[in-house]
C-alpha cells in the first residue's frame, strides 16, 4: 500500500529522526550514501520510496529488505515533504546509529590518533573532518557536547560514508575527553594560530589527541589551558587562519606522513 498523506504517521516520525529528536536513528538519503552504509554492514530499519525508480535504487530496496528493513513506498509528492535534499532521490532510510562501548574500542597497543572537535558548528566542516581523520589513518572522532551533530543528515553526506566505518562518540564533557587522552597516555595537541610551535617540529608518531575548535572562537579557553601542546600553522601574511577543515587535513595528514 503506497502512503499518499503527509500526516501519516510513520512520515512524522521519519521527519523526526531528521531532526535530531529520536536519539539512537539517522537519516539516510540518496543512493551513495546508503550504499555506503549498506557496504559497511548496515542493515534493519526502515525505507521510504518512490514506487517509480531506476536499476540502482531497486538494488539497494532489494538488499535493505533483505537485511531486515521494512519498505514503505511513498507518492513522491508526499516522499518531498520529508527530504533533506534540493533534488530527492527516492530513497530514505532510518537506521540505527553506528554504537559502540568506548572504552572497548581505542585499541591499547600502538600510538592512538584521535581527533576532537569542540563546539565545531558547520555540519559541512564536521563531516569533512570526519573524512579526513578516516583517510589519514586516525582511530576514532570524539565530539564534545555543544558540537553539530556528527550523525546529521548534511554531515553524514559530508563524510561521505566514513561515518559508518570510523568510530565517532558524541556528547562528550571535557572532563571526559582529558580523562579517555590520559587513560590511553595520549598528548593533548590543541590548534593555536598564537602558538610558536609549527606543526612540523611536533612528533605525530606518539599517541596524539588533536583539539579542533569552534569555527569562530577557536578550542574554549579550559580546554586550551589543559593541553599539552599548542600548534599552529605558519602561513602567509596577511592570511591569519584557515578553515578548520582545511586546518585539519593539514594536521593529520603530517601525521600520516610521520607514522609511514
Amino acid at each position: 500500500m503506497v502512503i499518499t498523506s503527509p500526516a501519516n504517521e510513520k512520515l512524522k516520525y521519519a521527519r523526526r529522526v531528521r531532526e535530531g529528536r529520536e536519539p539512537g536513528w539517522m537519516f539516510l538519503e540518496g543512493d551513495r550514501l546508503i550504499e555506503a552504509y549498506l557496504e559497511a554492514g548496515g542493515g534493519g530499519g526502515q525505507a521510504f520510496h518512490s514506487p517509480e525508480l531506476g536499476e540502482r535504487a531497486r538494488a539497494l530496496l532489494e538488499t535493505l529488505e533483505a537485511r531486515g528493513c521494512a519498505l514503505w513506498p511513498t507518492q513522491e509528492a508526499v516522499l518531498a515533504t520529508v527530504s533533506d535534499t534540493v533534488s530527492p532521490q527516492g530513497v530514505i532510510v532510518l537506521a540505527q546509529r553506528p554504537s559502540v562501548p568506548l572504552d572497548q574500542t581505542l585499541r591499547t597497543d600502538g600510538a592512538l590518533l584521535l581527533v576532537g572537535l569542540d563546539a565545531l558548528q558547520d555540519p559541512g566542516n564536521t563531516g569533512t573532518i570526519i573524512r579526513t581523520a578516516e583517510a589519514a589513518g586516525a582511530d576514532a572522532v570524539l565530539s564534545l557536547r555543544g558540537s553539530v551533530d556528527p550523525f546529521a543528515p548534511k554531515t553524514l553526506r559530508s563524510a561521505m560514508g566514513s561515518a559508518f566505518r570510523l568510530p565517532i562518540f558524541c556528547d562528550l564533557e571535557p572532563e571526559r575527553l582529558l580523562t579517555l587522552a590520559a587513560d590511553h597516555h595520549c598528548l593533548v595537541v590543541a590548534t593555536d594560530g598564537r602558538a610558536s610551535t609549527p606543526y612540523t617540529d611536533y612528533d605525530w608518531r606518539q599517541p596524539t589527541l588533536l583539539l579542533l575548535g569552534n569555527e569562530g572562537s577557536g578550542i574554549r579557553p579550559a580546554l586550551l589551558e589543559a593541553s599539552d601542546v599548542r600548534l599552529s600553522i605558519p602561513m602567509k601574511r596577511p592570511v591569519e587562519s584557515l578553515n578548520v577543515a582545511t586546518a585539519a587535513a593539514v594536521l593529520l595528514f603530517e601525521a600520516r606522513r610521520a607514522r609511514a
